[in-house]
């Protein structure tokens, strides 16, 4: 029987229209690229609404008028500095989504109809204006997403991080068109650090009977350092892209404890898939 070939069709890049935006529009390009794909830059301005909160009800004084006035301007300017950032990029299957108040439900809804989300290492990491929607997009709406560093390519090496579990199952799920169009795919395993049995030679399985060959490397002794075991371990076999699962355990816990996932997030090495 022939493997089923899994493909994409739209692909999403959140801007904020700030100095990062091409960077975010070059990856999403070279994403939908490799599957023909639309490319939806999408921008998403500092949302007005949430000024509200903040000037009481029924009440709107001058300082109250003067800081909406310069919300609204700051993010005409923004949208000008998306849409130029999304002139210069040269792929031609394009659109340009203007998001409007309630931004951050706009931002919801259009990323519940895209196969994937594509972010800069920048967002990722808690910082600029794309952290909230990023936490948003991969936490709340548990849409996979592409966190773009140097050197993101389909196809190449690519290693896949598995637990068994079904955040890592969703990820390599979903990760599939990538999967199959990479040249080399290792599954990363970390014994001993999940609370269950697994075992890596039933996930290659799984692969291959979708067209998948897949190699396995196995980590003992990681500890508490998996995250930083499996991406070094990554980066030693030249990986461009580390498919994951995301937030295993909490929010909450990640931050203060740290996890997985907040390695992936905040170490360098190469540009990761992630899927809560």
């Amino acid at each position: 029987m022939t493997a089923t070939t899994v493909t994409w069709a739209k692909i999403m890049a959140p801007l904020s229209g700030g100095k990062g935006d091409s960077g975010v529009i070059e990856a999403a390009a070279v994403v939908a690229a490799a599957f023909d794909a639309e490319l939806a830059a999408t921008y998403a301005p500092a949302d007005v609404a949430d000024l509200m909160p903040w000037m009481g009800e029924g009440f709107m004084g001058g300082v109250q008028i003067g800081a909406v006035q310069s919300f609204q301007e700051a993010a005409a300017e923004g949208r000008a500095a998306a849409h130029a950032a999304f002139a210069k990029c040269p792929y031609p299957n394009k659109t340009f989504i203007d998001l409007e108040s309630p931004v951050w439900s706009a931002l919801s809804m259009q990323s519940r109809l895209v196969d994937v989300v594509v972010f800069d290492s920048q967002a990722a990491r808690g910082i600029g204006s794309m952290a909230q929607p990023f936490q948003q997009i991969v936490a709340a709406e548990q849409r996979p997403v592409v966190v773009a560093r140097p050197g993101l390519r389909v196809g190449g090496v690519v290693a896949v991080a598995w637990d068994g579990g079904k955040e890592a199952s969703r990820a390599m799920r979903t990760a599939l068109p990538l999967l199959q169009k990479a040249d080399k795919v290792c599954i990363l395993s970390c014994q001993g650090t999940a609370p269950r049995d697994f075992d890596p030679a039933a996930l290659k399985g799984f692969l291959a009977a979708r067209g998948v060959s897949a190699d396995i490397e196995r980590i003992k002794d990681a500890g508490s350092e998996t995250g930083a075991q499996l991406l070094s371990a990554a980066k030693s076999m030249g990986a461009s892209l580390f498919v994951a699962g995301a937030y295993g355990h909490s929010r909450l816990r990640e931050f203060i404890f740290g996890g997985a996932t907040k390695a992936f997030l905040t170490t360098d090495g190469p540009s990761l898939f992630l899927s809560h």
